[in-house]
This record gives C-alpha cells, sequence and structure tokens, in this order.
C-alpha cells in the first residue's frame, strides 16, 4: 500500500493576515502545517496500521507540499507523526498559483511518484485554513482522472491488496452517505474524521535525520506558463484590512435591559 498526503504551509491562523501585490503575505516565521491537513496524516496512518502485518511493513506513506524552503517545516511535523517520505515542490514560477494550479502541480507530482511505485490512495484535508477554498481534491482528482470520495467523516478499505475499494462515510444534514470508489482514489477527509495523534520521542528524533525531496517544475515535466501567475485563472481585484472592531458597549441592566437590546439590534440591522 502507498499512500500520498497533499499537505500545505500556512500563515498562523492567530497571526495578522495580509495580502500584498494581490497575495497573502506569507513570513517564514510564523507558518505552520495546515491544522486539517493532520487529519488527512492521521487517516492515512490508520488505514496502514489497519493493514495485515505483511503488506503493513511494506507499505509507504508520502507527504507532498507545493512551497518554498520554509514549507520543510510542515514535513518535518509529518515525519513526527510517522510519515516515511516527504516531497516539496519549489520553483519560482509557481508563485501567485490558484487552485487550479496547484492542483496540476501536485497531480504531476504523484504521477511522477506513480512512476516510481504504483500510488493507491491520495488523501488530502478538506480545505486550508490559509483560503478555505475546498476545491483542491476535487480538481486534484480531476487532474488524475481519479474518483473521488470528498469530505469524509470515516475512511475504510475493503478487499484484498490489488483489488481493494474505499469506502467513506459523508456527513450530511440528518442523514449519512456511503459512497465507495475502488483504488486508486482521491480522498479528503473533514476535521470529524479523526482525532489527530501526537508525536512521540522516538519520531521526533527519528525526524531529524530526514529528508526533504525538493522538486522543480523541470522534475515533474510541468510547463511553467501552465501554472503560477502566467496560468491563474483567478485574480485578486482588491483587498482591503479588516476593520477595526468597535468599542464595546455595556448597558447596565436597571429594568430596562431587554429594551435596550431589541433598541441595538434595530438600530445595527440585526432584525
Amino acid at each position: 500500500m502507498r499512500i500520498v498526503v497533499a499537505v500545505k504551509y500556512v500563515p498562523d491562523i492567530h497571526a495578522d493576515r495580509a495580502f500584498e501585490d494581490g497575495r497573502v503575505v506569507r513570513r517564514s516565521d510564523e507558518g505552520t502545517l495546515n491544522e486539517l491537513d493532520e487529519n488527512a496524516l492521521e487517516a492515512a496512518l490508520r488505514v496502514v496500521e489497519g493493514l495485515p502485518e505483511d503488506e503493513r511493513a511494506t507499505s509507504e506513506v508520502v507527504v507532498v507540499t507545493v512551497a518554498g524552503p520554509d514549507a520543510d517545516a510542515a514535513v518535518k511535523k509529518a515525519f513526527q507523526l510517522g510519515v516515511d517520505r516527504g516531497v516539496r515542490v519549489s520553483d519560482d514560477a509557481i508563485a501567485g498559483s490558484d487552485y487550479f494550479g496547484t492542483a496540476r502541480v501536485l497531480a504531476a507530482a504523484v504521477r511522477r511518484l506513480s512512476a516510481e511505485s504504483p500510488v493507491d490512495l491520495v488523501v488530502t484535508g478538506m480545505a486550508a485554513l490559509d483560503g478555505l477554498g475546498s476545491v483542491v481534491p476535487a480538481l486534484l482528482a480531476a487532474e488524475l482522472d481519479l474518483p473521488q470520495l470528498t469530505l469524509a467523516g470515516t475512511l475504510e478499505l475493503d478487499g484484498e491488496a490489488g483489488a481493494r475499494t474505499a469506502r467513506v462515510t459523508r456527513e450530511l444534514d440528518g442523514v449519512d452517505e456511503v459512497l465507495e470508489a475502488p483504488l486508486p482514489a482521491v480522498v479528503s477527509v473533514t476535521d470529524h474524521a479523526n482525532d489527530p495523534r501526537f508525536p512521540n520521542f522516538k519520531l521526533i528524533m527519528a525526524a531529524r535525520t530526514k529528508q526533504v525531496e525538493a522538486w522543480s517544475l523541470a522534475d515533474l515535466e510541468v510547463d511553467p506558463a501552465e501554472v503560477g501567475d502566467a496560468g491563474a485563472r483567478t485574480r485578486v481585484l482588491a483587498a482591503s484590512p479588516r476593520p477595526p472592531r468597535p468599542e464595546v458597549e455595556i448597558v447596565v441592566d436597571k429594568g430596562e435591559g431587554g429594551r435596550a437590546l431589541a433598541e441595538y439590534l434595530i438600530r445595527n440591522e440585526l432584525v
């Protein structure tokens, strides 16, 4: 079993966000592994742990990210959780890529890994917290021409090696939807799919010696004109700083609190 997990290095969710020249400002000192990708890593590791012992011994979980060298921190975090191999795709021409360009680069990386040894499953988180587009998993499946099972609340595999099926449960409003697809497939999991594990000391120490492989667009045979600003299908037309929060209005209830609340809601068009 060979599983590829796509992850992203994103600005810390608690840090101030900013746009510059139509792009999110990314500072190396405040980046982190996308929190929702930890669920994807956990799902992949659990799939491997659920395999028969002989197959588990030959299985591999590979993490792939598209970013600059700062993203090695995200890959190192994945190593600490138990991932076997890490790949970072970096190229100046990738800068400014939209969802479509990102999916194209990720797909090229998966195809290169598949050329080495077949990839059985591609797992992603449900979204990246810097953009919250939630479309890259579907675009990645389209680029790879694979079945997609998105927004999975559970992930299980059925069958024997070489003829397995992925089964997921998707939580809808008041009902659970069960979907199946033959492997290879692309699966995105939600933050309800599992509780990500914590790194243990042994894996933390082992991660120090693991190297992150760096690939370029040339390595993946991707035309630079198809990604980055040159290939983007979307544009940021305008961006403005978040307005400051208004000062808190404190109303002391002396018997007229309900009336004051109603007037506040009406005055601010909240009803």
